[in-house]
């Protein structure tokens, strides 16, 4: 079942209702979460966030559609996430409702700040810009690109993501078998 009523039923996609509910919610880290893992905090998250910025009405200056492309809202919206869940958690104070909104209101101004840094826009978006330190070589800089369809370019993203996941721990298991 959907946790959000006017989305469809995909029990593939995302974690139950009663699965949130019955788990206190924790900290995602996400380097360290493996390929299953990886795929299910993605769908998970990008859900939530579609409902937060249509329950909000956000602007793409606040959260873009690319969002998941850059590391520094990924991180940003995943704590603001987690923090909703253990706010609406159903063992949370009756006054945490309130902490979560006013910890959503600093939020926006960090994801303000992070997308004019990243330069993502409603329907462009490139890679957030590097500045390298003395001594180190500089990051290839990234073209900007035209992403017509977000959520085909989001499915791809997290593919991508659970492979490059399975590939590091195919070598990391290679590596300690011999």
């Amino acid at each position: 079942m959907s946790p959000f009523p006017d989305e469809p039923d995909d029990g593939d996609s995302y974690r139950s209702v009663t699965d949130l509910l019955e788990r206190p919610p924790a900290p995602i880290n996400w380097n360290l979460l493996d390929a299953e893992q990886a795929e299910i905090e993605w769908r998970d998250l990008d859900h939530w966030v579609k409902w937060l910025k249509i329950t909000f009405g956000l602007t793409p200056n606040i959260v873009p559609p690319y969002w998941h492309r850059h590391d520094e809202l990924v991180w940003e919206l995943s704590a603001l996430h987690c923090h909703w869940l253990s706010c609406y958690h159903e063992s949370a104070s009756p006054s945490a409702p309130i902490a979560w909104m006013r910890e959503f209101s600093d939020a926006r101004y960090r994801l303000r700040d992070w997308v004019s840094i990243c330069g993502t826009r409603l329907d462009r978006d490139r890679p957030t810009r590097q500045t390298p330190w003395p001594g180190e070589s500089a990051p290839q800089a990234g073209t900007e690109i035209e992403i017509p369809n977000r959520d085909k370019d989001f499915a791809e993203f997290v593919r991508e993501d659970a492979l490059r996941r399975r590939r590091i721990a195919a070598i990391a298991s290679q590596q300690l078998i011999g």
